[in-house]
């Protein structure tokens, strides 16, 4: 087993499950937990995502900038962070690059980006994590006979979330009867 193998056997652990697989150029609400003191709220964070960066899948950071008045804000999150709750991807645009950063200079028309038509369900569906295999060394030793080594490999698979699609499912029935009340 390599060390490479085994840090990412470590890093596994610590995965959060339910993450979307997050793009440039697409708008997101991140669900941040924020403790102060004893209490702890939930604050939300609207906004673009205009750089990824980070090689190993325990390592990605998102920078996600918003407009505030006539200010720009941005905010860097670490996409497993367990402060993170939840993220919702609302919409996705159409991007070329891996880092949009020239957008901060950009206002008005100039900073319209193109809406790639998705629904919800595949924009929120969560990212499967990857299955690492992993050798695992038995010796074998029948009597009178040398020592054998059998290498053989296990796949690990990280823990499932909740389906997505079910939970669109509700929310669009809950909608569905919240209309004919209003109807009525």
């Amino acid at each position: 087993m390599t060390n490479v193998d085994i840090v990412r056997k470590a890093q596994n652990a610590f995965l959060q499950s339910g993450r979307p697989d997050i793009k440039t150029g697409m708008e997101v609400e991140v669900y941040q937990i924020i403790k102060e003191g004893n209490k702890q709220r939930i604050q939300r964070f609207k906004g673009i995502v205009i750089k990824i960066a980070g090689k190993s899948e325990l390592e990605k950071t998102m920078t996600v900038r918003r407009k505030v008045g006539a200010f720009g804000v941005e905010k860097i999150f670490a996409i497993h962070s367990p402060t993170i709750e939840k993220i919702e991807v609302l919409r996705q645009f159409k991007v070329r690059r891996k880092s949009i950063k020239f957008i901060r200079e950009l206002t008005g028309k100039a900073a319209r980006l193109k809406e790639i038509k998705m629904d919800n369900a595949s924009l929120n569906a969560e990212k499967t994590l990857p299955v690492i295999e992993t050798p695992v060394v038995k010796t074998e030793t029948p009597k009178g006979e040398e020592k054998k080594e059998i290498v053989e490999t296990s796949t690990e698979k990280a823990p499932e979330a909740p389906k997505v699609e079910e939970k669109a499912e509700e929310v669009k029935t809950e909608k569905k009867a919240e209309t004919k009340t209003e109807e009525k």
